[in-house]
């Protein structure tokens, strides 16, 4: 059912190919969102300060997947586009140079950020009781994600290469560990300690390291067809600097909005205490539900669009970004009106106690955040367009006017100028989705106009050539 083949990617129905390779995908970001939410969800059973202090990390965490945009993005364009000119060898020899890549940045990366985690989460002052539940998650989280960032790097090979289903089975098999885990780690259940927090975070490691396994497992089988072959298990420099070429500005574009989530974190602490994080981990928790389509179908266009420039199809390319648009924004802000509805139901689901002013602040913020969400069906399918190309500087640049030109000052504005308090923040949110949409839309056009596929399709069958 979900089995591509790669003329029909190049050249059969868009339509058809972007739901193909979308639909796994879907599956996929659910999982990994799952895997997020199954943790609000059990830690909620103990009260909000362990909700808010994973709330609290959640920028942190973010930062340590730099090493993660990096390989799955330039993999997955590597890939995409070596494929669609048929140079098997080279696409495979740029998910080699992913996967080693990750491995190594996300160690020193884990080992660092767990020295530190006691002082990194003193700096925002959360109080003992979160400050302590944060550190801890913190510090076993670094070490999962070496994991969970060559897992990304293998599922960036197989997408590129027009094999959504597998990736989507490596994700299953993590949530399901992680889903199965979680109580018995996080409450004691049967001949487990209770860990809490720490059981919370070491059933995600759990999870990670046994989907690791299923996706090295499947590269050696003849069924997926995307393996690592001898010849590509060998270090290629030119390959290594277009891979870090193509991915920092992803990479980038992660660092500047985890950055400012930081601060967004540290003016909700600051003018909204515990009540305040609880919301906003709930409302951002529930929105990475709400656009995991986009996500999907924004993956998948990029694939397309790759492979398009990669066959020396521009206009095929460009036809393909744009129905990844208008999917998306139709289907995102439907998501949004649903949301819109129910925001006290949605609150109490993920947190059952949750009451006075914590639950005011976290319907308000999920109805809010509803409002944009059309915004962010726009948002994750242009960049497709952008990447496929490998323009990723531009979502880079994007992402950095969209959280520090409007997020932040919104923000801060709202936050201590009008003293309208973490409403300020709120607002700055959806405001900010909503001028990214516009613009970075706009620009797509005109870059079209200006011969952006055109010249990507040049410099793919060059590469091919080389």
């Amino acid at each position: 059912m979900f089995d591509l083949s790669r003329e029909e990617i190049t050249g059969g129905s868009l339509r058809r190919a972007l739901v193909v390779l979308a639909t796994p995908i879907v599956v996929q970001q659910l999982v990994l969102v799952g895997q997020q939410l199954v943790d609000v969800f059990w830690l909620g059973r103990l009260g909000p300060d362990p909700v808010a202090a994973i709330g609290l990390v959640a920028p942190v965490i973010g930062l340590l997947s730099v090493g993660s945009y990096v390989a799955y993005t330039g993999g997955q364009i590597m890939v995409s586009q070596r494929a669609g000119a048929e140079d098997d060898l080279g696409a495979r020899r740029a998910g080699f140079h992913a996967l080693t890549f990750v491995g190594g940045v996300n160690l020193v990366f884990a080992v660092v950020v767990a020295a530190g985690a006691s002082t990194i989460v003193g700096l925002f002052d959360p109080g003992a009781a979160v400050a302590g539940f944060a550190a801890t998650y913190l510090a076993i989280l670094a070490f999962a994600h070496v994991f969970g960032g060559m897992s990304d790097a293998l599922e960036a090979g197989f997408v590129g290469w027009g094999d959504s289903r597998t990736p989507m089975v490596i994700n299953l098999v993590a949530i399901g560990t992680n889903i199965v885990l979680d109580p018995f780690l996080i409450f004691g259940w049967g001949p487990f300690p209770r860990l809490g927090v720490a059981g919370a975070a070491l059933a995600t490691m759990g999870g990670y390291a046994l989907g690791l396994a299923v996706g090295i497992v499947a590269t050696t089988l003849d069924r997926t067809d995307y393996g690592f072959t001898r010849e590509s298990l060998v270090f290629h420099l030119e390959t290594f600097r277009e891979l870090v070429s193509v991915g920092v500005p992803r990479a980038g574009q992660e660092v500047g909005r985890q950055v400012a989530r930081l601060v967004i974190v540290a003016v909700v602490a600051g003018v909204g205490g515990a009540a305040g994080l609880t919301a906003y981990t709930v409302g951002a928790r529930i929105a990475t539900v709400a656009f995991v389509p986009a996500i999907a179908l924004g993956s998948a266009a990029t694939s397309l669009v790759g492979q398009n420039l990669g066959a020396e199809k521009p206009a095929r390319a460009h036809r393909a970004t744009w129905l990844g648009v208008r999917i998306g924004t139709v289907l995102i802000g439907v998501v949004g009106i649903a949301q819109f509805l129910v925001p006290g139901w949605i609150a109490h689901l993920f947190v059952p106690g949750l009451s006075g002013n914590a639950l005011v602040l976290t319907v308000g913020y999920l109805q809010i955040l509803a409002l944009g969400y059309w915004a962010l069906g726009a948002i994750w399918t242009v960049q497709a367009g952008f990447n496929g190309a490998s323009r990723t500087s531009v979502p880079m640049y994007a992402t950095l006017a969209q959280y520090w030109g409007i997020r932040v000052p919104i923000a801060i504005v709202g936050a201590y100028v009008l003293g309208v308090g973490v409403w300020g923040v709120f607002w700055g949110v959806t405001l900010s989705n909503a001028v990214a949409a516009l613009g970075l839309g706009g620009y797509f056009a005109y870059a079209v106009r200006d011969g952006m596929f055109d010249e990507a399709a040049e410099r793919a069958a060059a590469s091919d050539a080389d």
